[in-house]
């Protein structure tokens, strides 16, 4: 089997978080395309000024897609907060969820968003008959994204790699609509993104950072892991003598 590479892969990779430092040093790395956060990674990293925190990363970063989220629970003010947050930006992309808290699809909403040209982000989306929906939801015309969350579904035990592909399907409905594996969980969703012709994958830092194991040799890989094993033992000073007195085992014929 041949070595992955990363100089061949066609998908598009977004970082993912909301750390002002770490985005600073994604937008340094030509291969990073854009940015997705959410409100959960920004309360995470301790964010209390969404307006002023997302101003922010928008004046240091200008020239790549970067997509904010609304908040609110109730369409009507979703609305204003997409219109808001579109107006802060040409860059910015409006994340959408698929649904309200109580089930309820945005439809509508994505149709009088999409009609007014806000680029949107469909978000949390799981199934393809959400992904179906979206797209008989959306006006031709404004670019939008769809993230489906790989991740989340692998977690329940699923594969998702059928739902993504036709997912991608789907979408071949609407042009300039595009589909985002969101929430990866190793690596290695980078390269079946890639294989299956998903057009973005978001990754996380703590993902990134294994960017530089693409490749590696896997006899070099083993010997490396040994070598951690038995450094961090004698690093904790671990012992296990000999019990005193015991008697050495012979075989006999």
């Amino acid at each position: 089997m041949s070595s992955p590479t990363l100089a061949n892969l066609t998908v598009r990779v977004f970082a993912d978080g909301a750390e002002l430092s770490v985005m600073l040093d994604m937008y340094k790395k030509p291969w990073i395309k854009g940015f997705t956060t959410n409100p959960t990674l920004m309360r995470k990293a301790g964010i209390l000024d969404y307006r002023g925190f997302a101003r922010e990363v928008l004046a240091a970063i200008p020239d790549r897609p970067i997509s904010f989220e609304v908040f609110s629970d109730d369409f009507d003010d979703m609305e204003r907060q997409a219109l808001e947050i579109a107006a802060w930006a040409s860059n910015v992309n409006v994340k959408i969820p698929v649904t309200n808290t109580r089930g309820q699809f945005a439809g509508p909403l994505l149709t009088r968003l999409s009609a007014a040209g806000v680029p949107l982000n469909v978000t949390a989306v799981m199934t393809v008959d959400q992904v179906a929906a979206i797209v008989d939801a959306l006006v031709p015309g404004p670019p939008a994204f769809v993230s489906v969350f790989a991740g989340r579904i692998a977690d329940t035990g699923r594969d998702p790699l059928p739902i993504m592909a036709a997912s991608l399907e789907r979408l071949g409905a609407r042009p300039r609509t595009e589909l985002i594996w969101a929430s990866p969980r190793e690596l290695l969703n980078v390269f079946q993104a890639d294989a299956i012709g998903c057009h973005v994958i978001t990754v996380t830092d703590e993902i990134l950072k294994k960017l530089a194991l693409v490749g590696r040799d896997l006899t070099v890989f083993s010997l490396e892991t040994v070598e951690m094993f038995r450094a961090d033992a004698v690093r904790a000073g671990y012992t296990l003598a000999a019990a005193s007195g015991a008697a050495s085992s012979t075989n006999k014929a």
